[in-house]
């Protein structure tokens, strides 16, 4: 099973972003992306990887699942 994390893009920078999940900030790669990002985008990242633009209701009910499960 793979897990992807839904963050907020803070920072982009080239092909790179800084990302804040929950308090805690990543640079990600976003080489994946169909399209370029902007702070205020929501991304799905796994292992280091933005895959997918989501929106901020889409991100918010996936960080709403994972603290129900215990791992957010």
């Amino acid at each position: 099973m793979c897990l992807a994390i839904p963050g907020l893009v803070v920072e982009v920078k080239g092909l790179k972003a800084l990302v804040d999940f929950g308090g805690v900030r990543r640079e990600v790669a976003l080489t994946l992306l169909p399209r370029e990002v902007k702070p205020g985008d929501y991304v799905l990242v796994h292992t280091g990887y933005a895959i997918e633009i989501v929106d901020k209701q889409e991100a918010e009910e996936v960080w709403s699942l994972l603290k129900e499960v215990g791992i957010a």
